[in-house]
């Protein structure tokens, strides 16, 4: 009887020491989450979660959760500095995952260096959490994440990359933004060599205009096709946001090698140089030289500027034409309104963005449905006189 009674005190009592204990674990949050994602890295097969819980007492909870990982393991685990893209220090070490269970939780009010460390801190972290394969294979990421400010947002931006002086490559350009508002730049382009090393650029201006170089990339991995890239600033330093390449006078190349920066395998326009969508095609008829005829197109950017695309059929190889756009209709004759870069005789073709008209006068797509103009297209610099494609365009179409 006295056994039974011992007992069933033993019982009681444990049962409400773990109540006990159960409501204070809950009494000691305020209630507050976030959670973030880990991804798999190096064919790990591991994967989960790192949720930050903020405590009552000012502390913060990290805890780890992992599918993926094997019983007798044991994995460190760090929240580091900067994004993963980046790399960087250890700020926070963490307790490490137990690999039967897949979890680890530590209880943090201090980085590594003696730093305050809060929950409101968390939302807007410049880091990045590693969990690793061991102790003795710290190389070796198994699963890997973003947190705070460094994850995306979802915003993205998406610019086709054209193949140019390589048959069989292009691509595109994808730009992320992040929650801080710096941008994960990602270039996607196919029909690269295998094992090439593509490097690639941000430059100022259009590609019809062509400029310096504003942004260095990440070299293109030529066996994947493949480069990511974090950008917080310019070449030069200066703070460049997601928001701001949005709207950026650019254009990118991507080039065949480092010895071969000539050579562009792949390009597009950015920013406000993307085009809207909208163009307008005019006929350029056979004038003074019999079989050479061919069309302007003109298209929307972004910005509202153009880009006058002329394409020539039977131009002469090696050959270099003027070409302007003149007032008045061609049957008047008029001025010089707008020059363009001369038609190369060989490919037929000249691109020119125009954002001005010669005199400085403002010139844009709008304008060219109404505009009093004609198009001519000149023998050489030598022979002005020699028209060997003409037409009207706008309001003289």
């Amino acid at each position: 009887m006295i056994n039974r009674f011992l007992k069933f005190g033993f019982f009681a009592i444990t049962l409400i020491s773990l109540t006990l204990v159960s409501c204070g674990d809950d009494e000691n949050t305020t209630g507050n989450s976030v959670t973030y994602d880990l991804e798999e890295r190096a064919s790990s097969d591991v994967n989960g979660t790192a949720k930050f819980v903020e405590l009552d007492n000012g502390k913060v909870q990290v805890e780890l959760s992992l599918s993926g990982t094997t019983n007798g393991n044991s994995h460190p685990a760090h929240i580091h500095m900067n994004s993963a893209l980046m790399g960087g220090d250890i700020l926070i070490s963490l307790d490490p995952v137990d690999g039967a269970t897949g979890s680890s939780v530590t209880i943090v009010d201090q980085t590594d260096s003696g730093q305050a460390f809060t929950y409101a801190m968390v939302d807007m972290l410049d880091a990045y959490i590693n969990v690793h394969k061991s102790a003795t294979e710290l190389e070796v990421v198994v699963a890997q994440g973003d947190i705070g400010g460094n994850t995306l947002t979802g915003n993205e931006k998406e610019y086709d990359l054209a193949e140019k002086d390589v048959a069989g490559i292009s691509g595109k350009v994808t730009f992320n933004e992040r929650k801080n508002g710096n941008a994960l730049a990602v270039l996607d382009i196919d029909g690269t060599p295998n094992g090439g090393i593509h490097p690639a650029h941000i430059h100022m201006n259009s590609a019809a205009e062509s400029g310096d170089i504003l942004i260095s990339f990440t070299p293109v991995d030529g066996s994947t096709g493949m480069s990511m890239t974090d950008i917080r600033t310019d070449d030069n330093g200066s703070s460049l946001t997601y928001n701001d390449i949005l709207n950026v006078n650019g254009y990118i190349n991507v080039h065949l090698s480092s010895s071969e920066l000539g050579t562009i395998v792949a390009q597009g326009d950015i920013g406000s140089n993307a085009f809207t969508g909208e163009s307008i095609t005019y006929d350029l008829n056979t004038k003074d030289v019999a079989g050479i005829s061919g069309e302007i197109k003109f298209e929307q950017r972004e910005s509202g500027s153009v880009l006058a695309t002329i394409t020539l059929t039977g131009t002469p190889n090696g050959g270099s034409h003027p070409a302007h756009i003149h007032d008045n209709s061609a049957a008047v004759g008029g001025p010089i309104a707008v020059s363009f870069n001369p038609v190369d005789g060989t490919t037929g073709i000249s691109q020119t963005t125009i954002r001005t008209l010669d005199n400085g006068n403002t010139f844009n797509y709008e304008m060219i449905d109404t505009y009093d103009g004609y198009v001519n297209v000149h023998l050489s610099a030598a022979e002005l006189g020699t028209i060997v494609a003409q037409g009207n365009i706008g309001a003289n179409n």
